[in-house]
């Protein structure tokens, strides 16, 4: 259940970092409190998350997979800049997570 909790805490915050850009620097009222709406749900899916989970591979993979689902969003969504050297820092991240996650599960 706690990995559950870990994901749609990830899923809720990216739809809130969306919002924020949506919401144009907090000028768009409807994007900024759905904003605000999703920081609180998703830190509260995160606060059970690790009622099991080590907060240390828990904040791994919350900020690796957020960092990688919204630079997916940037791009198919907001027409971001697409390079190698990006694509690499991904798959650094999402290298890191897996072996963090690895390193908990060796004792």
């Amino acid at each position: 259940m706690e990995w559950l909790f870990l994901m749609l805490a990830i899923l809720i915050e990216n739809a809130g970092t969306t919002s924020a850009k949506l919401s144009h620097g907090l000028t768009r009222l409807l994007p900024a409190v759905f904003m605000f709406s999703c920081y609180a749900l998703a830190y509260t899916c995160f606060a059970l998350a690790l009622k099991k989970l080590e907060v240390s591979v828990a904040y791994a993979v919350w900020s690796g997979l957020g960092t990688t689902l919204i630079t997916l969003i940037g791009i198919l969504w907001f027409r971001e800049t697409v390079t190698p050297l990006k694509l690499f820092a991904i798959a650094v991240i999402i290298f890191g997570v897996v072996i963090l996650h690895l390193s908990g599960n060796a004792r």
